[in-house]
């Protein structure tokens, strides 16, 4: 079946619209009795087909008592909530919640990550997540316990069984973030993890040298209705890369990976000689009943 036309912004405005008229606690019929709509025009606006001006878009949240920044929000992205890819700038750093990647990992049917120089948020333990929380130039100490909460919240939308696939560069696994303990308990993390009928971990070795890659992580989300989609996080800003062109290039960069990486079972003998290196050598027969 072809996939629904659809783009992240459309997504997220059709949410908030919804979000909207569940919180006001009414149903779509009575909303759109209450505003002179047709039921179908309510569902074409909602589901991004378009039908009303913005002007009556603002008028039917504020029959909805939707919050003033919420409202903004939903309301600017009714104008472009047809065009594909987003460069979400941040400011300073990156929000506690990142929500439209947090919306669309909810939904999502599989997930692809490849990181070269740490381990992915998605595989992080607490430990390791917060070493790399106080290590950031950006990030208010103030913030980081609601940081955690948000990324740990993130994890537990990959916990309903959706196919994810993570690539990581060997020299990802060698940086000690946060010491040798926070070290060894985030690789015995990666074995634990590597258990999980939905996730499969591959490594990059070092000795290859170049490989497609080098350009930097990325995470791909695909979709049971809608069109994949890659995003990029950087240090103030998120990429949501939705255009054919785009998101076939990082097709091609996952196949090469899948090519060049290790596979499971070499991988994951490799993070078990990282670990054994990294931990005292009473600690190495427990580890390897552990992971068997």
């Amino acid at each position: 079946m072809p996939k629904r036309m659809s783009t992240a912004r459309g997504r997220e405005f059709g949410a908030g619209v919804r979000a909207a008229i569940a919180g006001a606690g009414l149903t779509s019929r009575a909303l759109a009795e209450i505003v002179d709509w047709d039921e179908a025009k309510l569902s074409n606006v909602v589901n991004g087909k378009g039908g009303a001006s913005q002007l009556e878009v603002a008028a039917l949240l504020g029959i909805c008592r939707l919050g003033a920044a919420e409202r903004a929000h939903v309301l600017s992205l009714y104008p472009e909530s047809e065009i594909k890819g987003w460069w979400q700038q941040h400011g300073t750093c990156a929000p506690i919640q990142l929500r439209t990647l947090v919306e669309n990992l909810a939904v999502a049917e599989s997930l692809t990550s490849w990181h070269t120089h740490m381990v992915p948020l998605f595989l992080q333990t607490v430990d390791y997540m917060r070493e790399v929380l106080l290590a950031s130039s950006t990030v208010p100490a103030a913030e980081l316990q609601a940081r955690l909460k948000a990324q740990l919240a993130m994890q537990e939308l990959l916990r309903g069984g959706k196919k994810c696939t993570f690539f990581i560069h060997e020299l990802a696994l060698l940086l000690r973030v946060g010491g040798a303990e926070v070290h060894a308990g985030q690789l015995l993390h990666l074995l634990l993890m590597a258990k999980w009928a939905n996730t499969t971990i591959r490594i990059v070795p070092a000795a290859l040298g170049a490989h497609a890659g080098l350009a930097g992580p990325f995470t791909q989300l695909t979709f049971a209705k809608y069109e994949p989609l890659v995003w990029v996080d950087t240090e103030n800003s998120s990429l949501l890369a939705e255009s054919t062109d785009a998101t076939t290039g990082y097709e091609k960069v996952i196949r090469a990976l899948h090519v060049q990486s290790l596979d499971e079972a070499d991988s994951k003998k490799l993070i078990v000689r990282l670990y054994d290196a990294s931990c005292p050598a009473e600690d190495e027969a427990a580890t390897r009943r552990t992971v068997r």
